[in-house]
């Protein structure tokens, strides 16, 4: 649990570091300050992290993490990394097959990003094959249901991967939302692979402090699966979010 824990806060500290230096060298690509990429991986890399580390505490006991934990915060390491060097350059991490070598960085992003997935879908795995005499019902279904949602919109970036591109009817770069720049004119599967992926704090947050009914658990869960599948869908058609 420790090394995710110091993991997590190293992402959070370049975040701010990532953001003083937007402010400092406001560098540009596709239309956007550079920074704003690795600001916004680093935020969601420690809060995945953080939240591994929260639910790994309920097996520390039980199960051996020593591989788990290098094997997050290796393949994550590496992407934050590479990611934060290339926007120092005002160029593309993701997509980005312009030479030989960036097809190869870019190839083991995805490699990193699998691994980081599989490492989840594993600590998920137990949550289903172990008893928690300990939880609630309802909040263990929420962490069940979590990686579930989590996994299956993980998985969904093959999508963006396969196309070299996020936005579906347009170029990527064009006009989108502040920060996020998800797009405003076109189809952008970012906002399901984001929305997925974060159901592994959502779902238990909200069953922890709201729902104590299994049926509840599992109805709004399905909601909300259903609702990132219409997102997907929606940007799969070319057509916006708002």
């Amino acid at each position: 649990m420790k090394p995710l824990f110091y993991f997590g806060l190293v992402n959070f500290v370049l975040a701010i570091a990532f953001g003083i230096a937007a402010w400092i060298q406001p560098t540009q690509f596709m239309g956007v300050n550079a920074w704003y990429k690795p600001i916004k991986f680093a935020l969601s890399i420690g809060i995945y992290v953080w939240t591994l580390a929260f639910f790994s505490r309920y097996l520390e006991s039980r199960v051996n993490l020593d591989a788990f934990n290098a094997a997050v915060i290796l393949s994550l390491g590496f992407e934050i990394v590479y990611i934060a060097y290339q926007a120092a350059q005002g160029k593309g991490s993701h997509f980005n097959v312009a030479t030989s070598l960036h097809s190869f960085l870019y190839s083991m992003m995805a490699v990193g990003a699998t691994v980081a997935a599989l490492a989840g879908a594993w600590l998920g795995y137990h949550f289903f094959t172990k008893d928690f005499p300990q939880l609630d019902p309802a909040y263990l279904w929420s962490i069940r249901l979590g990686f579930v949602i989590f996994v299956i919109f993980a998985f969904q970036g093959f999508a963006m991967g396969s196309r070299l591109a996020h936005t579906v009817g347009a170029p990527d770069g064009g006009p989108g939302l502040p920060f996020v720049n998800w797009s405003r004119s076109a189809g952008d599967l970012r906002i399901a692979h984001f929305m997925g992926m974060h159901a592994l704090q959502v779902i238990p947050f909200l069953t922890y402090w709201l729902i104590r009914d299994v049926r509840w658990v599992f109805a709004s869960a399905g909601v909300y699966l259903l609702t990132v599948f219409a997102v997907f869908f929606r940007a799969l058609a070319g057509r916006p979010l708002f």
